[in-house]
């Protein structure tokens, strides 16, 4: 499944970063990571940091794939809001998913200055504002119940967000004081590259056609014949999961991205917020480190690679025109546009865990727009399911629940 049209800003800003060889032998390990975008680096960080011989493989480049096109914005809000998701699942389970995304990034903050990494991790303060006046309501229900969760936040009216950070046509929104942003792609293989000095196998361009699953291993086929025996693998391969999981637990949709040329002015009101409103499908806007601004949103059904890319034109247009309402008189002129696909779960949870048809086999699959923040918490759950332990967040993210 191909998961990005050409020219993804990141991809191009950082060009070709590390290679590895592919398969050329039979090999055995304790561990056996799919997938070599952020989900699989920050799995791979874990697995070496628990002791375990561990090996990494991918089928294409690695971080060629849906992290060469994320747009990387690190937020503790999921798609399903704090009070719904709270009718959905419990108020319990609701305020943990929305606590463990917070504190991921402060986790993921830690790491990238482990593995010394130059992908410019920025704390950031994140305004969800109401696209239309009758959304205020519910956005003023979301406030309460992110207070009564006692998460730092605060609500701006119109004109405080206006005189803040010269966003118009907005009707009041909240501001949380936990974000962030990364170039995901450079923290991926800054941390690949960590562990792999630290013995860390890995194998680039190796596609696996086959997985023989038993209770005490798996024996993983590539497409030219070697094999790779593991006790156990861990999937992190995303939305491909669904070219092997048969049960219909995800939607797949379409996104879309624009960023601006660099500009001689600076941003200095957005150059520390991310934004998204309440929009369907919403808008989302941050700025790079390099003085960009960046716009994504446009969300549709997604059909097929071919489909998906032929809309790129007519979403910039739509995209710019929305910077317009939100920023106007910014002189924003694309420099780069992309499409990428990613997940959408019933309730904007991950699926991490064991799924029943699949022994010796765990997965961690951030789905939504918080697919960063879930992988690191599924760095903690599995090294606990590896160790025999029970994590408080199993019940909440386990498949077929």
């Amino acid at each position: 499944m191909k998961l990005k049209s050409p020219e993804p800003f990141w991809l191009v800003k950082d060009g070709l970063k590390h290679s590895y060889p592919s398969l050329r032998e039979n090999i055995e390990t304790e561990i056996l990571i799919i997938g070599g975008g952020i989900t699989g680096s920050l799995l791979a960080h874990q697995m070496i940091k628990d002791g375990y011989k561990t090996v990494l493989v991918d089928r294409r480049e690695i971080g060629n794939g849906s992290t060469s096109a994320t747009t990387s914005m690190l937020q503790y809000e999921i798609d399903v809001a704090l009070f719904k998701l709270s009718e959905m699942i419990g108020q319990e389970g609701a305020e943990k998913a929305y606590w463990a995304c917070y504190d991921s990034i402060d986790d993921l903050q830690k790491i990238a200055k482990e593995v010394k990494s130059d992908c410019g991790f920025k704390k950031k303060k994140s305004l969800y504002f109401a696209a239309l006046k009758k959304d205020v309501p519910l956005l003023k229900k979301e406030f309460e119940a992110r207070k009564t969760a006692k998460f730092p936040v605060k609500w701006l009216s119109e004109e405080e967000i206006k005189k803040q950070f010269k966003i118009e046509n907005t009707f009041g929104g909240i501001l949380s004081e936990q974000g962030g942003s990364i170039d995901a792609f450079c923290l991926a293989h800054d941390i690949l590259r960590y562990n792999y000095k630290k013995g860390l196998q890995i194998f680039d361009k190796t596609d696996i056609i086959k997985f023989d699953y038993k209770k005490n291993g798996v024996m993983a086929t590539t497409d030219y014949g070697n094999t790779i025996k593991a006790k156990k693998v861990i999937f992190c391969n995303g939305f491909e999961s669904t070219e092997i999981i048969k049960d219909k637990f995800v939607n797949l949709l379409s996104t879309y991205a624009i960023v601006g040329e660099q500009y001689e002015k600076d941003h200095k009101e957005l150059n520390d917020l991310l934004v998204w409103n309440t929009a369907n499908p919403y808008i989302y806007m941050r700025t790079t480190d390099d003085n960009r601004i960046l716009i994504g949103g446009e969300d549709e059904k997604f059909v097929n690679a071919k489909k998906r890319d032929s809309l790129l034109h007519e979403k910039e247009n739509k995209l710019v025109k929305k910077l317009d309402k939100y920023l106007p008189g910014n002189n924003f002129r694309t420099d780069f546009v992309w499409a990428g696909t990613f997940g959408e779960t019933k309730d904007g949870l991950p699926y991490i865990g064991e799924h029943p048809n699949f022994p010796s086999a765990y997965f961690v699959l951030g789905f939504g727009g918080n697919g960063i923040t879930f992988s690191v918490i599924g760095m903690a759950m599995a090294s606990d399911f590896l160790k025999g332990k029970k994590h408080e967040l199993t019940k909440y993210f386990r498949f077929r629940r």
